[in-house]
């Protein structure tokens, strides 16, 4: 039965009949309009109040998931409620009038008593509903009812297309009278009504001074059967639903399909509804808060009563205002008739109807149907208010009777200001200032208070748009600020000068064209030419803005133009005006003619004889004649320069005179235009085609220019990282876009402001750890601090989600035009593209598109990246490369182009086959402009957007793990094994394929494997160490002879790309499961996420990712299961990393020991339980050295576990290794043997090697030889054991590479160089760009300090390469490090001091680089250090300034320690400066750098190699402070340890320090400058025209005579 009752609603005929009430339905289609027609009935009128301060609720939110569908339930909760029980009744809803219905029961006269007892009945109940709903939803629903009952009559009006019905009579006032008496939950009788009832059924109360009557219950006599009295009542009811029928609410769900009667009752239902209810797949579109323009028109007549003669004036308006609304495409979707006149609701802005100047458009019909109807006799009064904002638009009702109508307090507001301001158009001050028309046109009103609208605002008059022309008024929009600079417009003014140079020099006319779409800033630009212009002597620039109405107003622009010519618009009076230009024109024309000029400038010349003879066009000629004349004599006078701002509204005459005028004489005009809607006029297409003329396209700003203008519009001097990139990515660097954001954030408050605090007197806690805030550019510091000494800072209000936002109403509106304005099935596409993100795949968009083929998908797609809605990449690093670039400013050469155009549509059709070849090669795609994406995806309700979500995740949960380089695995080890995060059911084979994948075999290959066991590799023992290094070198090199000559079995066939499915499908798959909140999957897809940046080295990304899974842990709530436990331990490893990786060694301790407390590991916290662990894990340590291991046998889970423990261990023995108390060295030692422990335990090679290399390394730097070798060689023999294939031969390059870098940690410089060139050639076969330019940066530093300068030049250009190709910014970082190393202290230049300068400055707010410890460090160390040795001190303390931030972060990593020798080598030299200069802190100073120096060579995670640098420093400490003896012997201490290292590049500085420090050669002060002067680049050394032995001398010689005494 349902399934019957469900096939019979979905009827075309059925949908179309729940639109319209009974009375349509059944009604006689009578061909004649108007029709009339006369019956007995009675009405109710209900009035739900509370719905349109819910509405306002709704439209102003500020997240995205607030909207137009939970606002449809409450709605269709209580008006469905109410539907229901008046169809129950036997009621035909007539019309749903916003948050109120109007409600009939048609019978015969004499059933009328009866049936308003029934009617009463009904209103009662409808009451008892709401008794028990108040309190939900915290809604104050109030309903208030009125009845009335009599003689209705019914008037059919409209065209061909659109028919409309009104009920009007004395009954329709009076419901309307009794309901506006009403209180909450009264039931209200007209006068007549309460004539017309059965007054002993109903108990009432009367109503001071009124006839009506407030009902108070109904008192029917004891005997009385009311369910009988309803169904003979409902007997007499045409189409109350009996017998068969009984079951349904309403019998037009029964009406069987009749194609003669379906277009008879189309006609009555708008157009929006018939597309939906034939697009199937458009259900529930058309329910949404949506940004609108409201026009209320109400006509009041002569003789209100008599329906034939009102009829017939209601026609002819419905018809006027048909045709009027048609053109702008703005739509009736209400008619009322109530005591106060007809009333017609017409809104622009429907769904699929948007369209751009949508205000202009609607006060143009306003005035437009307002000037019609004030002209048909029988309309005593014509009123129309026009209001624009948020309404809601939807269907509002039950299933079986419903209507699309509009709610919301712009509603409310355009049908106050039509009531209260009769006579006139209206408008609130949201359209005024939206219409783009000049102030001229409106009037403000005064303010009137007016019934249920709180504050409307200002209320305007709209006074025509056809008014004369107003001289003054017509003036550039915007206004020039001295402190606001035109930002990021340098080329465009640039533009400007060269043209106005050009017309200066060559005395040629000039035309200078911006063209531009609206909010790109162009009134800005011509406000700045102007005051340029005007700043010349002799100049005159005349600048004037246009609006729509300047191009229907014949000769306007030049109109205008030369009433500022002739000094008219500063004139107040016609008799000045006139005054004036008989003076200017005495000798250029005629007494008698001077009447050409009196419409034009509105001056009352006599008109002569010959001039009342004259025709319109003669008169046209005679007066450009004139004005020609009277530019030819201004022009010999002054230069003029017209500047015309909003051109494209330049009217064809005016276009025609201004390409004769720059034909005729000199003279330069400057124009700014939106992009032409049509194609141009001959004359404009001709001025554009024209030699002389520079037609420039205009870009948009940058994102630095965007955070610089964001700064400086609000006085800060720094912005969050997060408002940066929401700001930046979300305005697409349209100026408008980007203020426009700003204002929305303001007025959710959610920006807050406050004094700037010192770096230094902030805790550092997890929450702040991250310094995310940017800074504007260095000249942008003038315009944004507040008062001089004051610097404020904004934030972001605590919780607030930026990316969640929905967008501001203006800009979802520009959106809403583009959408609309395409065909439904390319809606369709945008609107799941907009599901799946900004960014997306079309194989994933073609998964959740319903019904299409890939074909049609391209080319939609094709179309829709042509118009500029999607761009297409072919990789994610293009994509990001884009995102880093906006669209630049360009000059179009429109003669060429103009040529171009002849070749016809088929060049159209080839440039769009082009175009699908391109989205079939790029498949990744990404909407221009995020507002678009957001808008579209507002669109969809809650449950089709939970639909397409999940078939997103359904999908991309198939690729969400590592590339096939990596093996698929998980970022996290055997992290899918903990979670049960899969939507799809696995079959065995991928279940096989995923256990393969993280390294587990089957039983049979254990079997096998056990069966097949070779004899294990054991190192021969008593090898010299000469011996043992060639041994491994020779293995590493068999490796990369097998690796070449077998390439398909080792070498993977495409590098990683991971970082790729990071962005496209993992990071979106956690996305999609926030929507679908299913929080624990999100959680374990955040956590894998910021597992993947933290290998990516992108710190703030990992951070910002583990704040998205704070959020979803907190919402978790089955605290006991073990997959949350490791969550959470997970959670605080990688935060315990992040916080290491920044150098905050506290923190880092503190989360890692939480880690492992999760895990079951509890790292001793005293001395004794320390003594006691450290036996107990010497002991498993023992038995795991000596049992053999069964890889492949440990369940998932332990190994999971296993994992994550090694990890934490691997970072707390290097925390503990930094502190140089005693005891804390017994911690580090303890961590590194777990470390190792776990790691034996998982049985998995690659995890055991890497513990022996990390447990090596741990005790080389404590400095225990024997065991360092001993690891070393048990690594070297794990891999002699291994097969030549697959990972193992991953494993074999990361030996070479850590190897490599633990000798050149330890000093052994020529090993470390070996084994990072075996490094790096097995990595570059491996292709995997981030192990690659890490063994290239460690084998640069190897080569420097070794002075091999061509192996490093050509190291240097493979890391120049890598950081190009994969635009890799570390890489590009690390090349300019070590450039300016190459500069400080090898004596030549590989790159100028400028180039490593600008990359500094273009890059130091770079994420990577800033939150990473080391390199920017060492960057502003060696620029900081330069300037030193230069002396320019000023430079000095900016750059060692900066590098100060970073110090404290103290990573034991070797960046860090690079960069900290050159920052304490800055310290040094301005020690010196002190001493020089005899300050009063400096041996104070010394000292403490001496302290300094001395703790760095303590800490055991200071490598050896870093030892002669600092003992060097130290002996300059001690000499500048007079410690003869000590710098002897840090200086000779530093000599050994070189020679011992083979450091040559340190021993040859210390040589010639030596010699320097201990001559008695005279000071010259000037040496190094000398020095600096005469470097020689690379390319001279290798030409052969310098050598490297003088190169050699080019070093820097630190003062020592500086004074006799100097303490």
């Amino acid at each position: 039965m349902s399934a019957q009752r469900e096939e019979l609603q979905d009827r075309a005929i059925v949908r179309i009949a729940a639109h319209l009430p009974d009375l349509i339905v059944y009604g006689d289609f009578s061909p004649e309009r108007p029709s009339v027609k006369c019956f007995d009935g009675v009405l109710m009128f209900v009035d739900i109040s509370g719905f349109t301060a819910m509405t306002e609720k709704f439209s102003t939110a500020m997240y995205m998931d607030r909207g137009a569908e939970q606002l449809v339930e409450i709605l269709n909760y209580y008006i469905s409620a109410i539907v229901e029980k008046v169809l129950i009744f036997g009621g035909d809803i007539l019309k749903f009038a916003g948050d109120a219905l109007l409600a009939l029961w048609k019978v015969e006269r004499k059933q009328l008593k009866n049936i308003i007892t029934v009617v009463i009945k009904c209103s009662l109940e409808i009451h008892g509903l709401f008794e028990a709903k108040e309190a939900e939803e915290g809604l104050d629903i109030r309903v208030k009812i009125g009845l009335a009952a009599g003689h209705i009559t019914m008037l059919v009006f409209g065209d061909e297309t659109r028919n409309y019905f009104l009920v009007i009579g004395q009954a329709v006032d009076d419901v309307r009278l009794a309901q506006n008496m009403a209180q909450m939950n009264d039931v209200i009788l007209s006068p007549n009504c309460w004539q017309l009832c059965d007054r002993s059924m109903i108990e009432i109360e009367r109503i001071p001074d009124q006839r009506a009557v407030k009902v108070s219950f109904l008192k029917p006599p004891p005997t009385f059967n009311f369910d009988e009295f309803f169904n003979k009542c409902m007997a007499f009811m045409d189409y109350y639903p009996s017998g068969d029928h009984k079951n349904f609410l309403r019998l037009a769900c029964m009406l069987e399909s009749d194609p003669e009667l379906e277009l008879s009752l189309q006609k009555y239902v708008m157009e929006i509804i018939l597309k939906q209810i034939d697009d199937k797949q458009l259900r529930g579109y058309l329910s949404e808060l949506r940004p609108v323009t409201i026009v209320f028109v109400n006509l009041m007549f002569k003789e209100q009563d008599k329906a034939e003669v009102i009829g017939s004036a209601i026609q002819a308006a419905c018809v006027h205002i048909t045709s009027v609304l048609k053109v702008f495409r703005g739509q009736i979707n209400k008619v009322f008739m109530f005591d106060k006149g007809c009333s017609f609701l017409c809104v622009f802005g429907f769904p699929g109807e948007k369209a751009p100047d949508e205000i202009t458009h609607a006060l143009e019909s306003a005035v437009d149907i307002f000037d019609f109807c004030s002209q048909v006799h029988k309309i005593r009064t014509v009123s129309i208010g026009v209001a624009s904002g948020i309404v809601f638009c939807g269907i509002v009702g039950h299933t079986v009777r419903h209507e699309y109508t509009v709610i919301g307090q712009k509603v409310n507001i355009a049908a106050r200001m039509m009531m209260y301001y009769p006579g006139i158009v209206t408008c609130d001050s949201v359209t005024y200032d939206g219409s783009n028309l000049p102030a001229y046109f409106f009037k403000e009103l005064p303010k009137k208070v007016m019934k249920g609208v709180a504050d409307p605002g200002p209320v305007y008059q709209c006074l025509g748009l056809n008014e004369k022309v107003m001289f003054g008024m017509a003036y550039l929009i915007c206004n020039r600020y001295e402190g606001y600079p035109l930002l990021g417009r340098v080329r465009e003014i640039d533009y400007f000068m060269s043209a106005m140079k050009d017309f200066l020099m060559t005395n040629c006319s000039r035309v200078l064209m911006y063209e531009g779409l609206p909010g790109y800033g162009k009134s800005q630009i011509l406000m700045e030419i102007e005051y340029l212009a005007s700043q010349h002597e002799n100049h005159r620039a005349i600048a004037i803005a246009l609006t729509k109405i300047s191009f229907h107003q014949n000769f306007y622009t030049i109109q205008i133009l030369m009433a500022n010519v002739l000094g008219l618009d500063t004139c107040k009076h016609y008799k000045e005006r006139q005054t004036n230009l008989q003076n200017k024109v005495k000798m250029l024309l005629d007494d008698k003619f001077h009447c050409l000029l009196n419409d034009i400038f509105h001056v009352q010349f006599p008109v002569s004889r010959e001039m009342s003879r004259m025709s319109a066009l003669r008169k046209q000629k005679q007066l450009e004649a004139l004005f020609m004349k009277i530019l030819e004599k201004t022009v010999r006078e002054e230069r003029i320069i017209f500047i015309i701002d909003e051109a494209q509204f330049v009217d064809g005459t005016s276009w025609a005179f201004i390409e004769k005028l720059i034909r005729s004489m000199p003279i330069f005009i400057v124009m700014s235009l939106s992009p032409f809607t049509d194609i141009p006029c001959a004359a404009a297409s001709s001025i554009m085609k024209n030699r002389n003329t520079t037609y420039i396209t205009l870009g948009t700003m940058q994102p630095q220019e965007i955070r610089d203008k964001v700064c400086v519009d609000l006085s800060v001097s720094s912005i969050p990282r997060e408002l940066d990139s929401y700001l930046v990515e979300g305005s697409c660097g349209i100026p408008l876009y980007c203020e426009e954001l700003l204002k929305n954030l303001d007025h959710h408050r959610v920006l807050l402001f406050q004094q700037a605090e010192s770096e230094e007197k902030t805790n550092v806690t997890w929450n702040n750890l991250f310094k995310n805030s940017v800074r504007p550019t260095e000249d942008m510091h003038l315009y944004t601090s507040v008062s001089e000494g004051r610097k404020e800072v904004c934030y972001l209000a605590s919780g607030v989600r930026l990316k969640n936002l929905s967008p501001p109403a203006s800009l979802k509106e520009i959106s809403l035009v583009q959408l609309d304005s395409m065909s439904l099935s390319h809606q369709m596409l945008v609107r799941c593209a907009a599901i799946i993100g900004l960014t997306f795949t079309t194989e994933l968009l073609f998964e959740i598109l319903p019904c299409w083929n890939m074909k049609s998908m391209i080319k939609a797609l094709a179309t829709l990246v042509e118009s500029n809605v999607f761009d297409c990449f072919r990789s994610s690093k293009d994509l990001q490369l884009a995102l880093k670039q906006n669209v630049t400013t360009v000059e179009v050469h429109y003669r060429s182009s103009f040529l171009k155009l002849s070749e016809g549509l088929a060049h159209g059709k080839e440039e769009l086959r082009e175009m699908e070849g391109e989205v079939i090669e790029c498949h990744l795609l990404r909407f221009c402009r995020p507002i678009m994406q957001k808008t579209a995806y507002e669109l969809w309700l809650k449950d089709q957007k939970k639909v397409l979500h999940l078939k997103c995740a359904r999908f991309l949960e198939e690729s969400a793990h590592r590339c096939n380089h990596c093996r698929n695995r998980d970022f996290i080890p055997y992290h899918h094994f903990i979670v049960d995060i899969r939507l799809n059911t696995l079959d065995m084979d991928t279940v096989k394929k995923m256990a393969k994948s993280q390294g587990y075999k089957s039983e049979e290959e254990v079997i096998f494997s056990k069966s097949e066991v070779p004899k294990k590799y054991k190192f021969p023992e008593n090898l010299s160490d000469t011996e043992t290094r060639e041994m491994i070198l020779h293995f590493f090199d068999n490796v990369i002879i097998r690796m070449r000559s077998s390439q398909d079995d080792i070498i993977p066939l495409e590098s990683c790309q991971c970082e790729e499915l990071l962005q496209i499908v993992i990071l979106p798959l956690a996305q999609h499961f926030v929507a679908l909140e299913e929080n624990n999957k999100a959680l374990y897809y955040f956590l894998e996420v910021a597992s993947a940046y933290l290998i990516l080295g992108d710190n703030y990304k990992a951070y910002m990712y583990l704040g998205e899974g704070e959020r979803l842990l907190k919402t978790l709530t089955n605290e006991d299961s073990w997959s949350q436990t490791f969550e959470y331990a997970t959670f605080y490893s990688l935060k315990g990393q992040v916080c290491f990786n920044m150098g905050q060694m506290v923190l880092a301790k503190k989360m890692l020991r939480k880690a492992l407390k999760l895990l079951n590991q509890r790292f001793p916290c005293n001395f004794i339980t320390l003594i006691f662990q450290m036996h107990v894990e010497k002991n498993r340590l023992s038995h795991f050295m000596n049992q053999n291991p069964q890889e492949g046998s440990l369940p998932g889970k332990k190994l999971a576990q296993l994992y994550l423990q090694a990890s934490c261990f691997s970072l707390l023995w290097k925390i503990y290794s930094l502190n140089i108390f005693f005891h804390y060295k017994y911690y580090g030692q303890l961590a590194a043997m777990m470390q190792m422990n776990a790691s034996l335990e998982t049985q998995n090679d690659f995890q055991i090697i890497k513990a022996f290399l990390d447990y090596s390394l741990y005790h080389h730097l404590a400095g225990y030889q024997g065991v360092w070798f001993k690891h070393e060689i048990l690594v070297m023999e794990q891999l002699l054991n291994l097969p030549m294939k697959g990972e193992a031969i991953e494993i074999m390059a990361y030996v070479a590479d850590t190897l490599g870098h633990i000798k050149f940690l330890m000093g052994h410089l020529d090993l470390a160089i070996e084994l990072g060139s075996r490094a790096h050639k097995m990595w570059s076969l491996l292709r995997n760009p981030n192990k690659y330019h890490m063994v290239l940066c460690r084998l640069s530093k190897s080569l420097f300090l070794k002075s091999r300068y061509k192996h490093l030049v050509q190291v240097l250009g493979w890391l120049w390469d890598l950081s190009v190709t994969e635009e890799h910014i570390f890489s590009k970082a690390f090349f300019y490090f070590v450039c300016l190393d190459i500069m400080l202290y090898s004596g030549f230049i590989y790159r100028t001091f400028e180039e490593c300068l600008e990359f500094i400055h273009h890059n130091e707010d770079n994420r990577i680089l800033k939150f990473q410890s080391g390199l920017l460090l060492g960057l502003y160390s060696c620029i900081a250090v330069w300037y030193a040795r230069l002396q320019e001190w000023d430079n000095f303390y900016k750059f060692s300034n900066r590098a100060k931030t970073f110090v404290t972060r103290r990573t034991p990593t070797v960046l860090y320690y690079e960069g900290i020798s050159r920052y304490m080598e800055g310290q040094v030299l301005h020690l010196q400066k002190q001493i020089e200069e005899q300050a009063e802190n400096a041996q104070d100073n010394g000292v403490e750098l001496l302290k300094a120096l001395e703790s760095l060579v303590a800490q055991n995670t200071t490598g050896p190699v870093f030892y002669p640098r600092l003992y060097h420093l130290m002996a300059y400490v001690c000499i500048l402070m007079g410690d003869g003896h000590s710098c002897d012997f840090f200086l000779n201490t530093a000599l050994e340890l070189s020679e011992t290292q083979g450091n040559l590049l340190e021993k040859c500085w210390l040589t010639m320090s030596k010699e320097w420090w201990y001559s008695a050669s005279e000071f010259m002060g000037d040496h190094w400058l000398q020095t600096v002067l005469s470097l020689p680049s690379w390319d001279k050394i290798v030409s052969g025209n310098v050598t490297l032995q003088d190169v050699q001398k080019n070093k820097f010689l630190m003062r020592v005579n500086i004074l006799d005494n100097p303490f």
